[in-house]
């Protein structure tokens, strides 16, 4: 956002809310072309918008208005400055769905209150598609006032040119395209009379005050409803559980059955289909924003989507035949190439483990890097103890001492349930570095038995690389 720009959207602050702005921060850049700028004054704090392009802006605030009056959580807009392609919105905070699915998520395991979060956001999503798109003017539907024919078609080419082409997938041109119209023939049979999201997926639901809060619908339009539930569930870095997606695809049943009457089996058919399109969709934008635009973030969403690919792939049940493009997607799934795509060689989270000496101290540096420090002088010492003979710094005679009765295993125990929750955080997070140290008091026994048996464990366990140091050895081999 030029300098310009921000001081004309500080004027219109100013003159709307006769306020004086105190600070402001940029908000960083995502999917699109919009930019954003927090607000904030003296009085209270608001999100400014630059976008030139004016159908969009007229989409966002026609459909908020209308959602605000149906009294869905969306953002209140606050002024308008048609001519300079500004705005002023509510502000909702930093909070996205996405960030707070990373931080609750135990690995596979979603806990109950997160599976409560995402029910909440679900049982919105069907007020949306059923009250929101009431009454709703579809006109202002950007850029299309309905999912239909050309729409879809827009989006399987989407994917044939910028993921299939960039990525070197082969495909008969021809024999696609037919599949591609019958495919968008066979979507279509739907009931597509209810507001369609677009973009509902966990960046664009944010969290305040531990409740959901809707932006980035300027894309909707009128279309079928097992959309957005797609593209919320099968969102490819959000990295769903597939029983997570079953429970939460009944619970969305259930809710849209308080509505009207659903033939179930008829639903599920289509719900495939159009995991499948959206799948599609959103493949075509990490070619376009990765491999054309050299976003190397969107080429790190590609593993996760073929993973979902191939998973469902395996579930497709549809009453035509659409040989080539299944052929050319199984053809995705199986890319030497595509499996490299969005893994750098240095890309591996690097864990360094260390043992020390408590009579030495743990070092500054150790402290500075962060991570843990976990303390074995509880667990029984086999210094002096009768049954450790002489060959005590080997490690059978250590695997042999730390038996149950000295609480090692047991202390082990903890310490991998821990740590395998910081590594797969790490690792969603795209962090680098995890330090892990183990201290004793002479930093021999059983500092070095911890440090070694967990580099043990996380080496079998994940694709990291392990730098296992025992500082208190090495100083007495000096």
């Amino acid at each position: 956002m030029n300098q310009n720009t921000k001081q004309n959207i500080i004027e219109l602050y100013q003159k709307w809310a006769d306020d004086q702005v105190v600070n402001t921060e940029m908000i960083p850049p995502s999917g699109s072309y919009r930019e954003y700028m927090r607000i904030i004054g003296k009085k209270q704090t608001v999100m400014g918008v630059f976008n030139t392009d004016k159908k969009e802006n007229n989409a966002f605030v026609t459909f908020s208005r209308h959602f605000k009056s149906k009294g869905l959580p969306v953002p209140e807009i606050l002024v308008v400055d048609e001519i300079k392609d500004i705005y002023l919105q509510e502000d909702f905070g930093d909070t996205m769905l996405f960030d707070h699915i990373l931080q609750e998520r135990r690995g596979a395991h979603f806990p109950d209150s997160l599976i409560l979060t995402l029910k909440k956001v679900i049982k919105e999503l069907v007020r949306f598609q059923i009250e929101g798109g009431e009454d709703l003017d579809y006109s202002a539907g950007y850029p299309r006032a309905s999912f239909d024919k050309q729409s879809m078609m827009w989006d399987l080419n989407y994917f044939k040119y910028y993921f299939l082409k960039l990525a070197k997938i082969p495909f008969d041109e021809q024999l696609l395209e037919d599949d591609y119209l019958k495919f968008s023939d066979y979507l279509l049979d739907a009931p597509c009379d209810y507001f369609l999201y677009r973009d509902f997926q966990s960046r664009n639901i944010m969290l305040k005050d531990g409740e959901p809060k809707f932006i980035d619908y300027q894309g909707g339009r009128k279309g079928a409803l097992p959309y957005d539930l797609a593209s919320l569930l099968y969102d490819a870095k959000a990295d769903f559980p597939q029983e997570v997606r079953d429970e939460l695809l009944a619970y969305y049943i259930d809710e849209l059955s308080s509505y009207e009457q659903i033939d179930l089996a008829a639903f599920k058919s289509y719900y495939y289909g159009y995991i499948l399109i959206r799948m599609m969709q959103a493949m075509g934008a990490f070619g376009f924003r990765g491999f054309y635009e050299r976003k190397e973030h969107f080429l790190q969403s590609i593993p996760y989507a073929l993973r979902d690919l191939k998973e469902v792939l395996k579930h497709l049940d549809f009453p035509v035949e659409l040989p080539e493009m299944l052929a050319s997607l199984q053809r995705v799934c199986d890319s030497k190439f595509l499996k490299t795509v969005g893994k750098k060689k240095d890309a591996k989270l690097k864990i360094t483990i260390q043992s020390f000496s408590y009579l030495r101290g743990i070092s500054a540096e150790a402290i500075a890097a962060g991570g843990f420090v976990f303390d074995c002088r509880v667990i029984d010492d086999p210094v002096g103890n009768a049954g450790f003979h002489t060959e005590q710094g080997s490690w059978d005679a250590l695997s042999a001492f730390f038996t149950d009765d000295t609480g090692m295993p047991d202390f082990l125990k903890s310490i991998n349930a821990i740590i395998d929750r910081a590594v797969e955080k790490y690792q969603k997070q795209n962090e680098r570095h995890l330090n892990i140290n183990f201290g004793c008091v002479g930093g021999q026994h059983r500092s070095v038995y911890a440090a070694e048996c967990l580099a043990k464990h996380l080496m079998e366990k994940y694709d990291v690389e392990i730098n296992l140091k025992h500082l208190e050895i090495e100083n007495i081999r000096q």
